[in-house]
């Protein structure tokens, strides 16, 4: 009896030594939180995906609330956009940067219509593992897969597959530029780039480097790396048989001339927006 009673104050006294040492180190560990953390993860939209760089959320307001006036200005949330920085830059007496407004873009137009399918593909429904074991159904190597890893991973709704052409549709008006497709896609098909004004964009929507002649077999729009549209804007740069259209080139500007001397149609330009109040 005594000995249990002797192993009870023993373990008494462990616990009590335990708990102090606990404490002390509790103590000296201490980091005090910004109240400001929770105030601007309240502001964001929650939606954790990364695009700022950040784990998520939480991460990005800590970021915020230790930043200072000139570090914060490299701090955006895509998904929040420029409302949510300006109210972010409120609470921290912080001036919010303009910044323009971007969309994702598929670089790719290997449509049904234009890449028909030449190869039978039966296999799982997954684009990662199809890049692996095939070609694709097109016979492009770098052409859209057209099995939809980037819907399934986009948490907006900003992307569908189109039933009549098989390929990816960007909805720019829910697209937050989380740059989820950008990683999901296995052929790096998708690229963020800003909306333009009035809406206008200018791109080469192929990928496709084998030479004009094999790519032109496996699609009818694909770039054929002609030149046509490097003598026209000297910003384009063409490499490994592709056109590459930077995004510093003004489509008001240039595209309509480059749209209309590419002789594959592999350069498309989006419609300008018309402005509210003007039919």
């Amino acid at each position: 009896m005594d000995i249990i009673v002797s192993d009870i104050i023993a373990l008494g006294i462990i616990a009590f030594l335990s708990a102090l040492i606990l404490y002390f180190v509790s103590q000296k560990f201490h980091v005090e939180e910004n109240p400001k953390v929770e105030e601007i993860e309240q502001i964001l939209p929650g939606a954790n995906c990364g695009a700022c760089g950040k784990a998520g959320c939480y991460n990005f307001a800590e970021a915020c609330a230790k930043a200072n006036a000139k570090s914060f200005k490299t701090l955006y949330c895509p998904v929040g956009g420029a409302s949510t920085m300006k109210k972010v830059a409120d609470a921290l007496g912080f001036k919010a940067e303009v910044k323009e407004e971007t969309v994702a873009v598929l670089k790719c137009n290997g449509t049904c219509e234009n890449a028909p399918a030449k190869i039978f593909y039966d296999a799982p429904v997954s684009c990662r593992l199809a890049h692996q074991i095939s070609v694709g159904q097109t016979g492009c190597p770098d052409g859209c897969l057209r099995l939809g890893d980037c819907v399934s991973v986009c948490k907006f709704g900003a992307l569908s597959i189109h039933p009549q052409t098989g390929i990816p549709v960007v909805d720019e008006n829910k697209c937050t530029s989380c740059g989820a497709c950008v990683k999901m896609c296995p052929r790096g098909l998708f690229e963020i780039r800003p909306k333009g004004k009035n809406g206008q964009r200018v791109y080469v929507a192929c990928s496709n480097k084998q030479k004009g002649a094999v790519a032109r077999k496996n699609c009818k729009v694909a770039c054929i790396g002609c030149m046509k549209c490097a003598k026209i804007c000297t910003q384009i740069k063409v490499e490994n048989n592709l056109s590459y259209i930077p995004v510093s080139v003004d489509a008001e500007e240039f595209g309509s001339e480059l749209v209309k001397n590419c002789p594959t149609g592999a350069i498309v330009m989006t419609e300008a927006k018309k402005e509210k109040g003007h039919d």
